[in-house]
Parts: C-alpha cells; structure tokens; sequence
C-alpha cells in the first residue's frame, strides 16, 4: 500500500505544471513521500522503492506526451511506444529512489536536520538529472511555482533549483508541524516566512529597460509534423515563409525551427535574396530556421538572418538525446524509429549574439531554453531572450504549455523579455516578472506582433547561478554524512 500512495502522490503532482498550474499541489504530492520516508521502521531499501515509486509515477504522468512522437511520427507500435516511454520514465525514477535511500540512511531524529537533509538529497538528485546522461531537467519540482505562487519570487535570486529547495522545504515544514504539536508553531512560522518573502520579492525590479521599442513579429506557421518533410510539400512551405513574412512586417521577424525543412545550401537560388529584400523593405531583419552543414560533414540545427543588419547565424548547442543525436549503445533505438536530422553536431559554446534593430539577442532553439544555468552565459549582455521550437512532435500535448511555463522561469531568472516562435504552439512573448504578455491558441496559423523593451542588468541569478544551492547541498549532505559517521 505506501508503494501505491508514493505512485498516485506522484503521479497527481503533474497537475501543480501547466497546463494545470495548481502549484500547490507540489507540496502536498511531494509532502505524502517524505511523510512515508521519515517514519523510523523505513529501512534504505524500502526507502528506495518508495522514492522510485513517487518518481515513476510523476515522470511518465508528465511526459507521457512522448508516446506522440514515437508512435506518430517515430513509427513506433502503440503498445511499444508506451513501454519505451515507461522505461525512460523508470530509468530517470532512479534519481528520487537514491535521493529517498541516501535521506533514509542519513536520517536524524532531529526535525531541523531531517528536513535539511530530505531537501538536500533530493535537490541533488534533481540537479545530477539536470547535468548527467541522459540531461534531462523536464519537470524539476521549481518549474510548477511560476506566478502566483508566492515562492516565484525567489527565481531570479537562486533560479529554478532555488526555488525548488525552497519549495520542498516548505512541504516538508507543514508535514513536521502536521505530525508533530510541539514544534508546530516554529515550522509553520518559518514555512510562512518563506513564502511571505517570496512574495516581497515580487516588487523588485533587478533589471530595466533599455533603448526604445522594437516591434517583433513572432510567427507561427502551424505546419502538420507529418506534412514537413515530404518533398511534395518542400515548395509549398517555402512558399509559406515568404508570406507569412510579408504578411507581419517588423523590425524582428522569426519564423521557428526548422521552418526551413532542408539545409540552407539547398535552397533554390535567389530564395534568400527574396527574403532579404522582403526584410529591408519592412525596415527590418528575417530570422529563419534551417539546417546547415560545414566541410566536415557536420549537421546543424541553425537559424539564419536576412535584411537590414548583416548576415548572422546560431546554432543549437545543447542536443535532444535519442531526437538529434544517437547515444553510445542505443544503435538499437533507431533500428526501430525512424526520426530525420538525428544525427547532428552541436553549434560550440559562446557563439555570438544576434544584433539587430538595437537589440542583442540571444538564440536558443526548443529544447536550449531548459537549461537556465547555460543561457546565463549570454547574460548581461543580452537585451531579449529568443526561443524557436517546433513541438509538432508531440502533438496537442501537455509538452506545448510545460515548455511554456520553463520560459517564464528563464524570464523570472533573467529578468528579460522571453520571445517565443514555435511551430505549433505556444508563440508569444513572456515578460520579465515570469507573466504572459501575450500567446497565440495553440494549431493555428498567425503571428504574435507588438513591440518590446529590451532590458539590462544582473538578477542574483546572473551573478550566482546554480552555485549557491549547489554549494548548500553539497554542505548539507557533508554534514549529514559526519553525523552519521560520529553516529
């Protein structure tokens, strides 16, 4: 039965993500695992199982949306897709099991250490996920306190890892004042204290705006996933750029990834011009998504500029495991899925800004803007965020608004306007404080066009970065091991 509760409390926490966002929900999900962990008859290996429960049930229930692209697009027998879904999910339950085993092993009588120490060892679980094969931070507990939640606040000082110890700390202080009358008083005046500062952080400005206003032009073509890559089709979406550019002028136009499906030296001639010459009589620069090569045979996921500010191009560093590149030993995976371009080279670090309409921007393409601790790079210098997807992968899932919610904690950390492109969902323009400007409904074909301030200044963030809850855990788990050994 406790195996039970941890997967359905696991399981239930999706709701505290978008496109739910009943933020308070985490703590409760969350609350119920380490109410089962803190019991004294818990032994490491029960605690394990337990951790690995709550952490299956919470992963596939939030990235079941996975089975789209296996089965739709991958080629993928239904049945199979789900058990290969499944699988990932319960490979990735593995960090929660070891964070719920290393608590149990290290747990104290004392409930000030004991929080500390639950907190402690799952923070660094979620941040091994976030960094060690396969790097996938997709739905650490800190993304579901976007606004309202009072603990938004805390993002742009500590970033999404931050908020999320601060996050469990609170769910664990309300379990030990629920369990225990004695010390009640104590836990919940601090629990409320975090959340009350929190929300004091709110009103806080870390950065300003800079230089006037740029009208953007943020499109989305609305292309079918299995309509991209039929050769009877190319034409047609080529086609479907250069309108769709003539139809939203603007100082920054972006179509989203990939919305070029061919590589750029396989365009038909002239066709950049054509785009360039749209671009400067709208007074403005055209950014497109291609694939590009080098004389090495790399592959590139890339997007390129044309118009009024010189040529300029990024490509996407950070590759999708399994999407954009085969990892060592699973040669098998692609004997059964057929996925194009997933054989690419990664673009290098410190890659240059875009310059354009007064701005500097920085470019990450789908899945870069998931790690916030690589996009500080970019930053201060940087005055827009400017994320390209294209999520027709996966269908009408909860994959569009999750990825969503990410970007406005980018925006919470970076204290910059985050520009979203996508292909099918969601396009729009995300504000400093985290809140949405605007979005355009999901399928369909249109742009998000309205002027922006770019914005300079350091949050905490840019300073510390990921450090300091690093720092914390890593001292928190020291010290828990010194107890246990003096034990």
């Amino acid at each position: 039965m406790p195996f039970l509760i941890a997967l359905l409390a696991g399981a239930l926490s999706v709701l505290a993500y978008a496109p739910f966002e009943q933020f308070w929900l985490m703590p409760l999900c969350w609350g119920v695992l380490y109410q089962l962990l803190r019991q004294d008859e818990v032994r490491p290996g029960r605690g394990f199982l337990l951790g690995w429960a709550w952490g299956l049930g919470a992963l596939f229930a939030g990235l079941c949306w996975l089975v789209v692209a296996l089965y739709r697009f991958g080629g993928i027998s239904a049945p199979l897709s789900v058990f290969l879904i499944l699988l990932f999910s319960a490979a990735l339950a593995l960090y929660p099991a070891l964070a719920a085993a290393l608590f149990v092993r290290l747990r104290s009588r004392v409930w000030g250490v004991r929080v500390l120490l639950m907190v402690a060892c799952w923070m660094g679980a979620e941040l091994l996920r976030g960094q060690l094969f396969p790097a996938f931070p997709w739905l650490a507990v800190g993304y579901t306190q976007t606004p309202p939640s009072p603990l938004a606040g805390w993002a742009p000082v500590f970033g999404v890892y931050g908020v999320g110890f601060l996050l469990l700390l609170v769910s664990a202080l309300f379990v030990e004042a629920w369990f225990d009358a004695v010390l009640r008083r104590r836990a919940l005046l601090l629990a409320t204290l975090i959340c009350v500062a929190g929300a004091g952080l709110r009103v806080i400005e870390w950065t300003s705006p800079v230089g006037a206003p740029v009208k953007v032009a943020l499109i989305q073509p609305n292309v079918a996933q299995d309509q991209k890559w039929r050769s009877e089709t190319l034409m047609a979406q080529l086609q479907l750029n250069v309108d769709l550019l003539r139809q939203h002028p603007a100082q920054i136009m972006v179509m989203p990834e990939s919305s070029l499906p061919l590589f750029e030296s396989n365009l038909p001639p002239g066709y950049l011009e054509l785009v360039e010459r749209d671009a400067r009589a709208a007074g403005g620069d055209a950014i497109l998504g291609v694939f590009t090569s080098d004389a090495q045979g790399g592959v590139f996921n890339s997007v390129i500029s044309r118009g009024t500010s010189p040529v300029q191009h990024y490509s996407k560093n950070h590759l999708v495991p399994f999407g954009e590149f085969q990892p060592w030993g699973f040669g098998w995976f692609f004997k059964l899925a057929s996925i194009p371009m997933a054989d690419q080279t990664p673009g290098g670090d410190h890659q240059p800004l875009l310059e354009m309409a007064g701005q500097k921007i920085a470019m990450n393409i789908c899945y870069e803007d998931v790690f916030g601790e690589e996009l500080r790079s970019a930053l201060p210098e940087a005055t827009l965020m400017l994320n390209v997807s294209n999520l027709a992968w996966y269908g009408d899932s909860h994959a569009q608004p999750q990825h969503l919610q990410m970007s406005r904690m980018r925006a919470l950390e970076s204290g910059r306007p985050q520009l979203r492109s996508t292909n099918t969902g969601m396009t729009g323009v995300v504000n400093p404080d985290g809140s949405v400007a605007e979005v355009l409904a999901p399928f369909t074909q249109g742009a998000v066009v309205r002027e922006v301030r770019g914005y300079q200044g350091r949050t905490p963030f840019i300073w510390m970065g990921d450090w300091l809850v690093k720092i914390a855990v890593l001292a928190i788990l020291l010290w828990g091991l010194g107890r246990q050994r003096r034990r």
